[in-house]
């Protein structure tokens, strides 16, 4: 199937979150715990909200399931459904670290078909759909893009604010790894995906499927690989949101089978 519509829909309304997104960080704005402890700011709830009035107007009969609205079950029924994180990285957008990203993607039948992933203060885009490949929009300039093809002295990516130095030790084959380097937001799947680094791993159950779900097809659709941590492929539109296996993200099935936790 041709998902160009869709595809077309959710690079317009990731551009028009990136004007509200850019209009809130260059001002003062106010910062809110939520229930579960994690941050919100005005930025957050206005970028879902047009994320969320540009897709349902265009896809009326399409499930979504977005990290800053109530979720409706309703989606479980349904075979498409959206999947958005309006501001991934709200903590890189308190401490101004420009590495937050808006996260938009159709799951069609528990399976990414599209992604889009904006990265607000570069200027970039990053976007793929099935069996089309994956493109980065940079400044009005579109490239197709790929991975890397190291096998050896890998570059890892991880959180600038979540990473815990004892995960590092829990990683299998260390001496692959040749350097680590933070990283914000799903920008590091965009990395990963366009050669500049080979690897990002969250062990603990800390994200959600609105965190994954744009990185899986735009890594995927570049050449690289990813999967939870045991190796099963990552199921989208389910009842428990939670990625309770973590995930890898590499730049070949290959290596992301040789940091697996067997």
């Amino acid at each position: 199937m041709n998902y160009q519509k869709e595809l077309e829909t959710a690079i317009y309304a990731a551009k028009e979150a990136q004007k509200i997104i850019l209009e809130v960080y260059h001002r003062n704005f106010e910062v809110k715990l939520k229930e579960d402890h994690s941050v919100v700011t005005e930025a957050d709830l206005r970028s879902d909200k047009k994320i969320r009035e540009i897709l349902c107007e265009a896809f009326p009969t399409y499930g979504i399931l977005s990290e800053e609205t109530k979720d409706d079950p309703a989606r479980l029924a349904n075979d498409y459904c959206w999947i958005v994180d309006p501001l991934d990285g709200t903590k890189d957008f308190v401490h101004h670290t420009d590495e937050f990203s808006i996260n938009i993607a159709l799951c069609y039948k528990h399976q990414i078909v599209v992604g889009v992933i904006a990265i607000p203060c570069k200027n970039l885009l990053f976007y793929a759909s099935k069996d089309q490949g994956c493109y980065k929009l940079e400044n009005l300039e579109l490239t197709r893009i790929f991975v890397s093809d190291k096998k050896q002295n890998l570059e890892l990516l991880v959180s600038n604010f979540f990473f815990k130095n004892e995960e590092l030790q829990k990683i299998p084959h260390r001496e692959l790894i040749g350097k680590v380097s933070h990283c914000g937001s799903s920008y590091k799947a965009c990395k990963i995906a366009e050669g500049m680094a080979d690897l990002n791993i969250k062990f603990d159950p800390a994200t959600k499927e609105w965190d994954t779900a744009p990185s899986e097809i735009i890594v995927r659709e570049a050449g690289g690989y990813m999967c939870d941590t045991l190796g099963n492929v990552i199921q989208y539109n389910r009842q428990d949101v939670v990625n309770r296996e973590g995930y890898i993200i590499g730049n070949s099935k290959e290596i992301v089978s040789s940091f697996l936790l067997k």
